[in-house]
């Protein structure tokens, strides 16, 4: 059985200009007959692209939200007017409200929807605590990243608003999906906040096990010059055979993956990634 990662949603179109891209991230995961929803964007687009691509999400088993911030959940509600016959796996921290910090102005960017919406539906949820959980044979959930790199900081423009006024986010609500296969790990990412090599790292470590293929979100696009070099020749020099990484790794770190080796691809809104096994 093959594993198909579909990208739903992104921050940018491919060929199939029919599709609609947004800043934000959907990925589908087909592997062993079983289907995972890997966030749902900003909105309901995610579901009108699968409908052009003739891809079925009424029977999704499981959906994980990478973390609270409203380009990675707010699809969400639109996915339980399609279905409700799914598992939903949430990071702890995952419903407190996120924003962002601009001087003395803040802006709210967290989920369109809270806890009790989850009960008012019956949806079957669980908050994971644990370093690593499996969903399904093979597919896993990991979190609780040790920041072990440091010069991968979260930036203090992201807070969280609690009953005693605004604090730092520490991100503990951020998960990513890692698939074990015959190739290596593929690990797909939110948007990394707690530092894209933190969490690579805690993957690598966790399984004892190469990285095949990593996409998703890796927030260089507000890195510092040092941290993006580093970060760049992280995954340059590492034995990742595929580097599919976008969204929120911002155009200047991806024009310069491009030009550094080619085992990189702009994963887009349309692009499937397929893994033969």
């Amino acid at each position: 059985m093959n594993l198909k990662v579909t990208t739903l949603i992104e921050n940018t179109i491919g060929e199939h200009l029919a599709l609609t891209a947004e800043h934000g991230i959907s990925f589908l995961i087909e592997y062993q007959g079983t289907k995972i929803l890997f966030d749902t964007g900003q909105s309901d687009a995610f579901i009108k692209n699968a409908e052009i691509m003739q891809l079925n999400l009424k029977d999704v088993n499981h959906i994980v939200l990478s973390h609270g911030h409203y380009d990675h959940s707010g699809g969400f509600p639109s996915m339980v007017d399609l279905t409700d016959r799914f598992k939903l796996w949430l990071g702890t921290g995952f419903f407190t409200p996120k924003y962002g910090k601009r001087n003395d102005s803040y802006e709210f960017l967290g989920n369109n929807f809270k806890e009790d919406f989850l009960q008012d539906h019956s949806i079957d949820y669980t908050f994971v605590k644990d370093d690593v959980t499996q969903i399904v044979p093979n597919i896993y959930i990991v979190t609780n990243f040790p920041r072990v790199n440091e010069n991968e900081v979260i930036n203090p423009r992201f807070v969280l608003l609690e009953k005693d006024g605004f604090t730092a986010d520490p991100f503990t609500d951020e998960v990513l999906i890692a698939i074990d296969t015959p190739k290596g790990l593929v690990v797909l990412l939110g948007c990394s906040h707690p530092g894209m090599k933190n969490m690579l790292d805690a993957v690598k470590k966790h399984f004892n096990k190469e990285i095949y293929a990593v996409l998703g979100g890796t927030h260089l696009v507000e890195a510092n010059d040092v941290c993006l070099k580093e970060s760049l020749d992280y995954l340059k020099s590492g034995d990742i055979d595929i580097i599919g990484v976008s969204h929120c790794t911002g155009p200047n770190a991806m024009k310069q993956l491009s030009d550094m080796t080619s085992r990189y691809f702009h994963n887009r809104t349309g692009t499937s990634l397929f893994v033969e096994l």
